[in-house]
């Protein structure tokens, strides 16, 4: 075996190998969102998670893990069996992923107040309508789940919350916020209100997850323990202290990519070009004595021979004899 068939088995196998992983990781992302969507309420549990939107994140896991198993998939049968069209298919998905990140990465950069003012109306319009519908609470358990990670409340300040008439209660005019507002580091020595408030929180979001209703949104009171920062700075805060290592993913996936699709390219330029088979023609008689090279007697005329008379030679006689 020569250097350059080396070369390209090994190229073979490493695009086989990479994308057979990625096929196993977009299976399993898959059955997550199908399980997220089948029962909710052990998945919670089992993964421990509290504040998320599920029904929102089921659907994205399962259309992700449906899109990775179809390329990764291309990759290795393309690789395996060395095929050029499949190899190419792959290629053209892969540079289409490609250029799309480049141009969100380009307007995100380019359009960033504009992108910033579309968050913020989003927001604002998720805290206004917090608990206006029971049955839709996907945009309002993301709005938490945020207020919970990022240790914030409100868009600029708890007082974002104040227009909402859900939060009042009993027309009372005491100002209320979510329940993820609530800084239990703050009120450590608080159990009483500890146990009351951020247990049944966790229970709506977390092994019950049951269906919300206006009745048993869990609130507090926004003079108590609460964080008292937006979440536009907190927000700020985080992709500035975490700015490096977001540049680091993106141009390591983006080289992953690059890398990739160089190697399928290169496997697909040196892959055998398989050509159909011509067909045979059917070979009727003539065409059987063409091919044989046999030559076909045609029947000259027949000539009337009176009774009793001797058969006269069909072969033409020479001119010579003739003469003689």
């Amino acid at each position: 075996m020569s250097a350059q068939e080396s070369c390209l088995s090994l190229i073979k196998y490493f695009l086989f190998v990479f994308n057979l992983f990625f096929f196993v990781l977009g299976s399993l992302i898959f059955c997550f969102g199908i399980w997220i969507l089948i029962d909710k309420a052990s998945f919670v549990s089992f993964v421990g998670l509290t504040f998320v939107a599920l029904q929102i994140w089921s659907k994205v896991l399962a259309i992700s893990g449906i899109l990775t198993m179809g390329l990764a998939l291309l990759g290795c049968v393309g690789a395996l069996k060395e095929l050029r069209c499949l190899l190419g298919l792959y290629f053209g998905m892969l540079l289409l992923l490609f250029a799309t990140q480049i141009t969100l990465g380009i307007l995100i950069s380019t359009q960033r107040v504009r992108v910033e003012r579309r968050v913020q109306d989003i927001v604002l319009e998720a805290i206004q309508n917090y608990g206006a519908d029971p049955e839709e609470t996907a945009a309002e358990e993301s709005w938490d789940y945020v207020q919970f990670q990022l240790r914030c409340c409100g868009w600029y300040s708890p007082q974002d919350w104040f227009r909402v008439r859900v939060l009042r209660g009993n027309g009372s005019e005491a100002h209320s916020v979510p329940c993820s507002c609530y800084n239990s580091s703050a009120a450590t020595n608080d159990s009483a209100v500890f146990d009351k408030i951020i247990f049944p929180q966790l229970g709506r979001f977390g092994p019950r997850a049951r269906p919300r209703h206006s009745t048993d949104i869990c609130v507090v009171p926004a003079n108590g323990h609460i964080y008292r920062e937006g979440c536009a700075q907190s927000l700020q805060k985080w992709l500035h202290n975490n700015l490096i290592s977001i540049v680091g993913i993106c141009l390591a996936v983006g080289l992953l990519e690059v890398s990739v699709m160089v190697l399928s390219l290169q496997l697909r330029r040196k892959a055998p070009r398989r050509e159909p088979e011509p067909q045979k023609p059917h070979m009727g008689p003539a065409r059987l004595h063409d091919a044989l090279d046999i030559p076909v007697q045609k029947p000259g005329p027949r000539l009337l021979q009176p009774a009793g008379s001797i058969p006269l030679d069909p072969t033409p006689t020479p001119s010579s004899a003739l003469d003689l």
